[in-house]
């Protein structure tokens, strides 16, 4: 499976994750290069972005970090565990237009936010340039 794929599989899953990227979510093959992480979280999550009224489980269990680059995506960096439940949901989270690879449009949950990805990056152990 491609890395494009991977990404299609988990943003159409039937579980939820949250999308924290650089710049907007467009998977089309003309679109500008990109790094975007996905935090998978755990099963029976009663909130995507936000608790309200303090329900809703915010605990990640996977975390995939991806990067366009020369017009091809690429697997960057993949935990599970301890290390994804290090990881939190930003709360500034909301619904989150993205292009599709085929150019659908679909709405997830999500922010675009270039310094969040870079320190998500530095977590991870990944150069942020």
């Amino acid at each position: 499976m491609t890395a494009l794929e991977e990404i299609n599989a988990h943003l159409a899953g039937s579980y939820r994750a949250i999308v924290i990227s650089e710049m907007d979510v467009d998977l089309r093959p003309a679109a500008a290069d990109n790094r975007l992480f996905l935090l998978k979280i755990g099963e029976g999550s009663l909130a995507a972005g936000g608790r309200g009224g303090g329900f809703g489980e915010r605990k990640v269990t996977a975390v995939f970090c991806y990067g366009r680059s020369g017009g091809a995506w690429s697997k960057l960096y993949e935990a599970e565990g301890d290390v994804a439940e290090s990881f939190e949901v930003p709360y500034h989270v909301a619904r989150l237009p993205m292009t599709m690879a085929d150019g659908t449009e679909s709405v997830g949950y999500g922010v675009v936010d270039h310094d969040l990805v870079g320190e998500l990056l530095k977590r991870a152990g990944l150069s942020s340039s």
